[in-house]
């Protein structure tokens, strides 16, 4: 994500402009975002502590994002709503794997810890803005071109609108996302930085 990063700012440095950023860093985006999904077998195999449930939520939906949405209808590339939801994410990864690395290290500071905790509240709705106003971005284009709909008659009798399914992705996305993951992040932070401050005092 660090690379990531670091190639979103040497585009915008090269082109002097935050238009079109995303062909800068594409091929890694989407190696590292498909790479996230061994996360789910991590906590399905007890690598680490987290809900099996929840990382599961967070890395189908950005791979989803990444491949069904951003990488599949071409014409979204260009939005700056895909920047949007790319910075929050970079942001939140390199927060993230830095407070894993520390705390494996046994030496976590202070601001990392609270920067995992804190950053989120106003990293979290930036991304979701970005994914939600993508996909509103795609729907031209997937009703006009059919893409990955399936139409009847076939020998399969079956039917499948993709412009209907985002359009029920997007639906969905405030009590998947906040219900399960934002509030879930509120009730992480009030008890680990809570404990820290008591710590702090008892010492």
């Amino acid at each position: 994500w660090l690379v990531i990063a670091v190639g979103l700012v040497r585009a915008y440095l090269a082109k002097g402009s935050y238009h079109s950023l995303y062909y800068s860093i594409e091929k890694p985006l989407k190696f590292f975002q498909t790479g996230a999904l061994l996360e789910i077998l991590h906590c399905a195999f007890g690598i680490v502590p987290s809900s099996v449930v929840l990382t599961a939520f967070q890395v189908m939906s950005r791979v989803f994002l990444t491949w069904a949405v951003t990488h599949s209808v071409k014409e979204v590339q260009t939005e700056d709503s895909v920047l949007l939801f790319v910075v929050a994410w970079t942001i939140t990864e390199i927060i993230r794997y830095s407070f894993y690395t520390f705390s494996l290290l046994s030496h976590l500071p202070y601001l990392i810890k609270w920067a995992r905790y804190t950053l989120f509240i106003i990293l979290y709705p930036m991304g979701v803005s970005g994914e939600l106003l993508t996909i509103y971005a795609a729907l031209p284009f997937v009703r006009q071109s059919g893409l990955y709909s399936i139409s009847l008659p076939n020998k399969y009798n079956f039917s499948f609108d993709y412009y209907t399914f985002l359009i029920l992705v997007m639906i969905s996305y405030i009590p998947r996302k906040y219900k399960f993951l934002y509030f879930h992040m509120l009730h992480q932070r009030r008890k680990v930085l809570s404990h820290t401050e008591e710590h702090k005092k008892s010492e």
